[in-house]
């Protein structure tokens, strides 16, 4: 049996059989808490019970198992940690492979079995440095990504302050410069084309539709007499799967007016390439029921392009081309994110820039007509 307590102003302290002394006191709480160790000599639980009445006087309490959680936290590793940060996001299945990825190939061979508090900016800076400007938009990807975890440890009170602060780190410059097709090699790129893919083609291109929109559409998802595409899906592959849901943004669900010169041929692609009545894919594989591969469209579409002299043109530009096409008629930037099923200002002011730049070789062009006079 423990030996008698000994009552004090705050809290009090008792010798146990062992000889060692223990401290407790009632905190705010209501509840009594107990030193999380025994000390050998009486001052020592003294000094204990001071500091913890410092504690409550100050306003800095809290209980001795809430501090230790904290240290316990503070000693998680980082893989551990972004292993829970995973867990707890709602993501699209393409962005959670995106980001495992970035997990396991850029982020925890540096950082995985570190401690989240010791990564520091200086550590931060070391990894990221020698990247120098390989892989730019890998290297922003991982960088971002970082950050967004760090926010989220700052956030659970695990570290102070977050050590990502490189300047413009998280964005990348574009490696590839678009340039987008003009009518005359859209047109050439869309005759090159087998009949079945030209309403892909025209679509990406005036419509400005992502593939995995593209290639989701269905019949019901065509108003033909309103002229409108309603699109609500889109299509990814992940991990040798075809997963349907929304859109990559959530602005992309969305309504896409389409030109009327198109409807003709809209119409003549419904009537010749569709089966499975309303729910029959537009664009569907050779099965005519199974989602289309994108192997399968490159390998026609590369031809095409050659044959168009655009051997540089991917089919994901198409999108831009419509995007400055659209931005060319004076489109407004509201416009053209609604258009494109942009969540953010900053791509569709890109395409308006594009769009002005195209204006100033217009300005340059009237310019020479006066001076050939």
């Amino acid at each position: 049996m423990a030996g008698r307590a000994g009552h004090r102003g705050f809290g009090s302290i008792r010798r146990l059989k062992s000889k060692r002394w223990q401290a407790s006191y009632v905190g705010q709480d209501g509840e009594r808490h107990s030193a999380p160790t025994t000390f050998f000599a009486k001052p020592d639980a003294e000094a204990w019970l001071a500091n913890e009445r410092l504690r409550l006087n100050s306003g800095a309490w809290s209980s001795p198992v809430e501090r230790k959680e904290v240290v316990a936290a503070r000693a998680v590793t980082f893989e551990k940690y972004a292993t829970t940060f995973m867990v707890d996001r709602t993501l699209k299945p393409k962005t959670r492979e995106h980001y495992e990825s970035l997990l396991r190939k850029h982020l925890h061979p540096t950082f995985g079995a570190l401690p989240v508090k010791a990564i520091t900016p200086y550590v931060v800076k070391a990894w990221h440095t020698p990247y120098a400007d390989r892989t730019p938009t890998l290297r922003s990807h991982a960088y971002g990504l970082l950050r967004t975890i760090l926010g989220e440890a700052v956030h659970d009170g695990v570290i102070p302050a977050n050590p990502c602060h490189i300047r413009g780190a998280g964005n990348a410059k574009r490696v590839h410069k678009i340039k987008p097709a003009s009518l005359a090699e859209l047109e050439a790129i869309t005759t090159a084309m087998p009949e079945r893919y030209r309403l892909m083609v025209l679509l990406a291109a005036w419509c400005g539709l992502r593939f995995g929109e593209l290639t989701e559409l269905r019949r019901r998802d065509v108003d033909v007499k309103g002229g409108v595409l309603h699109i609500r899906r889109g299509v990814t592959r992940v991990g040798g799967e075809y997963v349907i849901g929304t859109p990559k943004t959530d602005a992309g669900t969305r309504d896409v007016s389409i030109p009327p010169h198109l409807l003709p041929v809209v119409r003549e692609h419904l009537t010749s390439n569709i089966t499975g009545g309303r729910d029959g894919l537009l664009f569907p594989a050779t099965d005519g029921v199974s989602h289309m591969a994108s192997s399968s469209l490159y390998k026609v579409f590369y031809r095409a392009r050659s044959l168009a002299g655009r051997d540089d043109l991917r089919f994901h530009d198409l999108r831009h081309t419509g995007a400055v096409l659209a931005a060319s008629t004076g489109a407004t930037l509201a416009e053209l994110m609604a258009r494109l099923g942009h969540s953010t200002a900053g791509a569709a002011l890109r395409y308006q820039h594009a769009s002005q730049d195209r204006d100033k070789v217009i300005a340059e062009a009237l310019s020479a007509l006066v001076q050939q006079r």
